[in-house]
């Protein structure tokens, strides 16, 4: 007896169609398109996952620094006084109080300073 595919087939079918929903032209309704597409933005979903991480670590440094550099200091100087000082912040924080909260973060770079110069 032969085992017929039909069912499974339209299935995966569908499924891809259905992730290509929404893609121009022939990428969303052709089916062996639509697979290639879909493995293809599934490739790039991948990667921007990745980039994210990198590109908002730019971000929240970039956002340190330039709050760093209206207290006179420089960023590597900053980081390096809080790990002297044993304050253990995050980037993503401390950009956060530099942007939202410039009075916290004025009295983390005097901090800062005064670990340094110890």
């Amino acid at each position: 007896m032969r085992i017929k595919r039909a069912v499974n087939a339209v299935k995966k079918r569908r499924k891809v169609l259905r992730s290509a929903k929404g893609y121009w032209g022939a990428r969303s309704k052709l089916y062996r398109v639509a697979k290639q597409a879909v493995m293809k933005s599934g490739q790039y979903a991948y990667t921007g996952r990745r980039l994210k991480k990198r590109d908002f670590r730019q971000l929240w440094i970039a956002r340190i620094n330039a709050g760093c550099r209206q207290n006179d200091m420089s960023y590597s100087q900053f980081m390096h006084g809080l790990k002297v000082a044993n304050i253990d912040l995050n980037r993503k924080v401390l950009s956060d109080l530099a942007i939202s909260d410039e009075k916290a973060f004025s009295s983390l770079v005097a901090t800062a300073k005064k670990a340094l110069a110890k």
